[in-house]
């Protein structure tokens, strides 16, 4: 299978809804043609010659766990795996091209969180850094490189590190971003540190290193202790390549590559109207070299044409995407 960089291009320039139903659907035959699994696994739901976004076939997430989905049989330039947390093995995404992931998530930073050039970015993802090859590590790496500061870095345990960073960056007149997981984030606020001036981004469960507790709690716990207004959140997994962030009101926000139908939890082919709880499937263009159409194990609806998650099917792995049952 060559690159099609003219595919590439339309995803990255798409602008309409009639733009995004009619790539979906090039690239459902594009995918259909090259990823084997995805193939076999059309033709075992009798979806083959979808004429409408709605009848796509959505490929259910945990074939990542036991199946290599890719279109490429090039070697990937990046191999990444999930943290999961149970013994059911983790998640492996084959990146044929590291371009691509790289302009997705650069994008919707930019887009929803800033420029990396004016920001000091810290991370708090002690957990990601143990198992190794995570996409969430592999995207802050690189926006902390963007940010062309050497404040900007990875934090372990070192609160009084990470305070000095935070207050030498306000002086120097940086944005500061703090991203970390739910436990580590609970950690320090614990210790009542005044953070008030940072962007906080949540971007994962307790890992089981603490609790389960609702979104609710957990933000509330997080804004009090670190004296923040509010508590942004990823929405990102191994097997994609775009994310999206929530702001003061909780929801999320997608770039226009992506998209949300909330599929009937007993019926995964009918959909829900809007405000209405179900399984979240994901439509994701920057996934063009392996699949691009994912049923996950989430729980969601649609509000104000953004995002809600309520968490977790009760079968699914405890995961690091904002997953918290609400």
């Amino acid at each position: 299978m060559q690159r099609n960089l003219l595919l590439e291009e339309k995803i990255f320039g798409i602008t309409s809804k009639s733009e995004f139903e009619e790539l979906a659907l090039e690239l459902f035959r594009f995918q259909f043609e090259h990823c084997e699994i995805y193939r076999l696994f059309s033709k075992k739901t009798g979806r083959i010659n979808p004429s409408r976004l709605s009848e796509i076939p959505f490929l259910p997430i945990s074939f990542f766990k036991t199946h290599r989905v890719s279109c490429s049989n090039k070697r990937e330039d990046l191999l990444f795996q999930s943290s999961g947390t149970t013994h059911t093995g983790r998640s492996k995404h084959a990146v044929a091209y590291r371009e691509i992931y790289d302009r997705s998530f650069e994008t919707i930073y930019r887009q929803f969180i800033g420029d990396p050039e004016d920001q000091v970015i810290l991370a708090l993802l002690p957990n990601y850094l143990e198992q190794g090859n995570s996409s969430l590590v592999y995207m802050v790496d690189s926006l902390i490189k963007k940010s062309n500061c050497s404040l900007s870095t990875f934090v372990l345990n070192e609160v009084e590190d990470l305070m000095h960073k935070y207050k030498t960056a306000l002086e120097i007149g940086k944005n500061v971003v703090i991203f970390g997981v739910s436990y580590a984030l609970l950690d320090l606020a614990a210790l009542g540190l005044d953070l008030s001036k940072a962007l906080i981004i949540e971007t994962g469960g307790m890992k089981g290193r603490r609790k389960e507790m609702t979104k609710e709690e957990l933000q509330r716990e997080i804004k009090n202790g670190l004296k923040v207004d509010f508590v942004s959140s990823e929405y990102g997994m191994t097997e994609l390549l775009s994310q999206s962030y929530s702001k003061e009101d909780g929801l999320f926000e997608l770039p226009n590559w992506m998209n949300i139908l909330i599929r009937d939890m007993n019926d995964p082919f009918y959909y829900l109207e809007n405000g209405k709880t179900g399984g979240i499937n994901v439509i994701d263009f920057a996934n063009i070299y392996s699949c691009s159409f994912i049923a996950t194990q989430d729980l969601g609806k649609i509000e104000h044409g953004k995002l809600k998650i309520m968490g977790r099917f009760d079968n699914a792995d405890i995961r690091g995407c904002n997953l918290l049952v609400q």
